[in-house]
């Protein structure tokens, strides 16, 4: 049976190590859209975030982004969207106030104040150029839980790897833990990391299984290729799971397919060998 769709995460995996899109992967999607195999971009990216890689693949593309909460086309079109509670995001910023420099709640806005802040702060190096360069969708409010007005697609919360161990582990035992999922991306190398809490019945996983659903795919005719923690579900569900060279040591543990690294061109690789010749899916 073969593949007619192909479910990318972007970081780690489509783009290299200095967060560039080799020309190899580039290609290998081309090829694939050509053929007509649909390729969505999983993501923990939020839409306008993910829309500049979209454009560098100048290909037909789903976008699969905030770890599921929200799918939509690149045109613009929303096809399905999971909010957070507003008052589920209200218990969760109470919970993990100690953190508060590191929080942030995301909204489904067109611009302005689509990321709430309480603080913007210079000497903050692991989160200050990222916010800076991304100023017109960033609003400042505090204390932060003002900001909210309507359902949130998601609480975000980054900081060194230990602190964001405890805030996990905080969450999963919260007393209201049902109403809510987590999706953690972890970068050890940089000593940083991030925990999405988005809408109960999300995950990069059960989104991409939605999605298929809808578009006619079973299982054993999605592809999957990741190389983080969020990733664990989608590539669970995908009938052709695989895992790049350059992975968490978790993934590398359910022997499934692995390609080369991100710096290897490991997508391009894995289209080539998975999607644009017929593979048998894992067991």
């Amino acid at each position: 049976m073969g593949v007619r769709l192909i479910a990318l995460d972007i970081d780690g995996t489509l783009l290299d190590s200095r967060w560039q899109l080799p020309e190899a992967n580039r290609a290998a999607i081309a090829e694939a859209t050509r053929r007509g195999i649909e390729v969505a971009l999983v993501t923990g990216r939020r839409y306008d975030f993910a829309m500049p890689v979209a454009r560098k693949l100048d290909s037909p593309l789903t976008m699969i982004v905030n770890n599921g909460a929200l799918i939509r086309s690149v045109e613009g079109q929303t096809h399905l969207r999971h909010l957070l509670r507003r008052s589920t995001a209200e218990q969760v910023l109470e919970l993990t106030r100690p953190w508060r420099e590191g929080a942030a709640v995301i909204f489904d806005r067109p611009l302005q104040n689509q990321v709430m802040l309480e603080m913007l702060d210079p000497d903050d190096s692991m989160r200050y150029a990222y916010y800076s360069r991304n100023k017109e969708f960033i609003g400042l409010t505090s204390p932060l839980e003002n900001c909210l007005t309507e359902d949130p697609i998601q609480v975000m919360l980054s900081g060194k790897v230990e602190p964001m161990r405890e805030v996990e582990v905080i969450l999963r035992g919260a007393a209201f833990k049902e109403e809510f999922s987590l999706a953690v991306t972890c970068y050890r190398s940089k000593d940083f990391a991030m925990i999405d809490v988005i809408n109960s019945r999300c995950s990069k996983g059960s989104s991409l299984a939605e999605w298929a659903a809808l578009r006619g795919f079973t299982r054993q005719e999605v592809m999957a290729i990741g190389d983080n923690h969020n990733d664990l579900e989608m590539l669970s569900f995908a009938g052709i799971p695989v895992v790049m060279g350059n992975s968490v040591a978790v993934l590398k543990t359910y022997g499934w397919h692995e390609t080369g690294t991100n710096d290897e061109n490991g997508v391009a690789l894995a289209i080539e060998q998975f999607a644009l010749r017929e593979a048998a899916p894992c067991v």
